[in-house]
């Protein structure tokens, strides 16, 4: 990141701001602004969290009331939870070597997906799952059932691997220490409340997130947040293809006219499946999982599923066919592009390291109407991914950053930078009107009986 550890876009900056740590601990303005910059807001070279929280949260209250708004969260989020949670974190990737007959080949291909997605020679298990689901694919056309069983073998193994190690992270935070799991999902809380404190008359929050694990909605309960997704059902809900545009409305009181959406709830998509998701049947049902439930094989084993690790819904998975294998990713895709690419639409990414080509394409594709703006938030860009894209897409007014341990981390951003809840102004008229009409009866009321006039009641 040049000089500096840190990089801030927004409002009128017309190009990234790098700038770091102040050695001077006894400086109050803790961050440097990278030599050969000199912003207007910062022409000093020097300033302080007050000054960047003056430009910085101000903005994204706009953003984050604008008519559409969606969040993409990554992995950097259960990241930063289980780090505040545990003292670190993992990805729950974990360590993965193909020993079966085409193991040579398996990791060169894994290599080469490696290389295209940005991160060097260095594939993880899901691109070795990807691979070897494709190879499956095709001993299946070729008829080498000995060579077929053998790879499906150890892809079932990896499979449960990797969903035991997303279970783990799971568990880890679970049982955290109090104080610290405490602190952790006060965090996370307040992270989800600062986007979906939408007002009452604006469009859905929508979530979208790339993460196999159940943190936001472990985090949704603890904030009382209701999440809307395409599952329909209570004992073993089933995932259904068909646009169901389910939501929550209520009708205020001393109000006439088209009810009002109910706060609290947003529209929810996890686009690369879940370790709660089971193809039973040729049925997508979510199992009633326990966040950070030890094993998973016995809520497989319930009457009616049989399932084993393999019919875990994780992208990408192990079905035989196209088809399934598409099938609901496709579905969710185009819910997250629906969301996206309609005018007055605002992106916000955290924790998303943009190393998905089919996401990218679509933020891509959001970015050429012109009244749709993206937010990104990153702890950092180690691989260079985030300002690689943020060049080549060419739409500098139209992008925003955040980016760096200092500016991005959770504490900092609940602490300073994001949103308060939003103020819904209907709901304050309504108040406002309401309290006006109490107080006219209670003066007429006071004069006649010698009670005390509305006047003397605070205002709101």
């Amino acid at each position: 990141m040049a000089d500096g550890s840190n990089i801030v876009k927004v409002r009128d900056d017309c190009e990234p701001i790098y700038f770091s740590k102040c050695d001077d601990p006894e400086n109050d303005k803790v961050f440097r602004v990278a030599s050969g910059q000199s912003p207007d807001w910062a022409s000093a070279g020097d300033f302080g969290i007050a000054d960047l929280r003056s430009r910085v949260e101000p903005w994204l209250t706009s953003l984050f009331q604008s008519e559409h708004l969606s969040l993409l969260v990554g992995s950097g989020l259960t990241t930063a939870i289980q780090y505040d949670a545990c003292g670190g974190g993992s990805n729950g990737m974990g360590d993965f070597k193909p020993k079966s007959r085409y193991a040579k080949q398996i990791i060169s291909k894994t290599a080469e997906s490696a290389k295209a997605a940005g991160r060097g020679e260095k594939p993880n298990i899901e691109d070795y799952i990807r691979v070897m689901n494709e190879l499956l694919r095709g001993l299946h056309v070729l008829g080498d059932e000995e060579a077929y069983e053998e790879l499906k073998s150890e892809l079932d193994g990896a499979l449960k691997d990797f969903t035991d190690n997303i279970s783990d992270i799971e568990r880890q935070i679970a049982t955290a220490v109090e104080d610290k799991r405490t602190t952790a999902f006060n965090k996370l809380v307040l992270f989800l409340m600062s986007f979906a404190s939408r007002t009452g008359t604006r469009d859905r929050l929508g979530i979208f997130t790339t993460n196999y694990d159940r943190l936001i909605e472990a985090g949704a309960d603890i904030a009382g947040i209701r999440l809307i997704d395409r599952f329909v059902g209570y004992l073993t809900p089933v995932f259904r293809s068909s646009r169901l545009d389910i939501d929550m409305h209520y009708n205020p009181p001393g109000i006439r006219g088209e009810p009002r959406y109910l706060e609290g709830v947003v529209h929810y998509a996890k686009i690369h499946g879940s370790i709660d998701w089971i193809n039973a049947n040729g049925s997508i049902r979510r199992i009633g999982l326990p966040f950070g439930a030890k094993d998973i094989q016995p809520y497989l084993d319930a009457p009616g599923l049989n399932a084993d690790p393999s019919k875990i819904m994780i992208y990408p998975n192990a079905s035989k066919d196209r088809e399934t294998a598409e099938y609901p990713y496709v579905e969710l895709f185009r819910d997250f592009a629906a969301a996206l690419c309609r005018p007055n639409s605002t992106l916000v990414t955290y924790g998303y390291s943009f190393g998905d080509d089919h996401i990218n394409r679509i933020i891509r594709d959001m970015l050429t109407i012109s009244s749709t703006h993206l937010v990104v938030i990153a702890f950092e860009d180690s691989l260079g991914r985030i300002m690689r894209s943020y060049q080549e897409w060419g739409r500098p007014t139209q992008i925003s950053l955040l980016i760096g341990r200092d500016i991005a981390n959770i504490d900092s951003l609940v602490d300073h930078y994001l949103p308060k809840p939003a103020i819904d102004r209907t709901t304050i008229r309504m108040a406002e009107l309401l309290r006006q009409r109490y107080e006219q009866n209670h003066a007429v009321s006071g004069t006649e009986g010698g009670g005390t006039s509305g006047d003397d009641h605070a205002s709101c």
